[in-house]
C-alpha cells in the first residue's frame, strides 16, 4: 500500500512540472529529460509512471481541468451565508475566467491545452467534457436564479451558459495578453452578471415565445 501511495504522488509531481514547463516556456518545451529534471525525479522514473508523453499530458490536462471546475464550485459554496444568484453567478464567472493574478500562471496551462487539444484526439475529449460539466453549472446557476426572482424569466439557461463560457474564455486569453487587466476582465463580468438582473429585463439570451 505504501508503495502505492508513493507511486500516485509521483504521477501528481511529474503532472505539477509539466504545468510549470507549460507556464514557463510554452507546450514545446515538455520533454521527458526537462520534466525529469523540474519533478526532481530520474527520467526512469517519469517513465515508469506515464508510457508516452501524450499519456503525461493526458494526466495533466485532467488535473488542471478538475482544479478548474472545484474552483467554480468552491465559490459558489464559499459562504456560510446565503447570497444573492448575481453574486454567486459573478464570483463563478470570475474563477472560470483565471483572471486573479494568483491564478495567471493556471490560466496560461489552460490557453495552451486548448490550444493543444485543437490539433490532439487525445485531449480535445478532455476538454469537451470539462466544458460540458461546466455547462451545466451555469445553467444550474441560472435557473436557480430564476428561481429567486433575481435573473430574468425570460433568458434561456442553456443558451446563456454557453454565452458565459465562451465570455470566460475569451476574457482568460485577453488578460494573459494583456488586453484586459484582471481589474477590468472582473468588471465585464459584473456587468454582464449584472445585465441578467429581473429588474433590468435581462441582458442575455431570451427563450422565443
Amino acid at each position: 500500500m505504501p508503495r502505492q501511495v508513493d507511486y500516485e504522488d509521483r504521477r501528481s509531481r511529474i503532472a505539477e512540472a509539466v504545468c510549470v514547463l507549460i507556464a514557463r516556456s510554452g507546450m514545446e518545451s515538455v520533454s521527458l529529460r526537462d520534466v525529469a529534471a523540474e519533478a526532481q525525479v530520474s527520467m526512469g522514473a517519469v517513465q515508469r509512471c506515464f508510457r508516452t508523453k501524450d499519456e503525461m499530458l493526458l494526466f495533466a490536462l485532467e488535473g488542471i481541468s478538475q482544479r478548474v471546475g472545484d474552483r467554480a464550485r468552491a465559490r459558489i459554496e464559499a459562504s456560510d451565508s446565503p447570497e444573492s444568484a448575481v453574486t454567486l453567478l459573478d464570483r463563478t464567472l470570475s474563477a472560470l475566467a483565471l483572471v486573479d493574478p494568483q491564478d495567471r500562471t493556471e490560466a496560461q496551462v489552460w490557453g495552451a491545452f486548448v490550444a493543444q487539444a485543437a490539433v490532439s484526439d487525445q485531449l480535445a475529449p478532455v476538454l469537451r467534457d470539462t466544458y460540458t460539466k461546466l455547462h451545466e453549472l451555469l445553467v444550474w446557476l441560472i435557473g436557480y436564479g430564476q428561481d429567486t426572482g433575481e435573473l430574468a424569466p425570460a433568458l434561456d439557461p442553456s443558451a446563456e451558459a454557453h454565452t458565459l463560457l465562451a465570455l470566460t474564455d475569451g476574457l482568460t486569453a485577453q488578460v494573459l495578453v494583456g488586453h484586459h487587466t484582471p481589474e477590468s476582465a472582473r468588471a465585464v463580468v459584473r456587468e454582464h452578471a449584472d445585465g441578467l438582473m429581473a429588474e433590468r429585463g435581462g441582458g442575455g439570451v431570451m427563450v422565443e415565445g
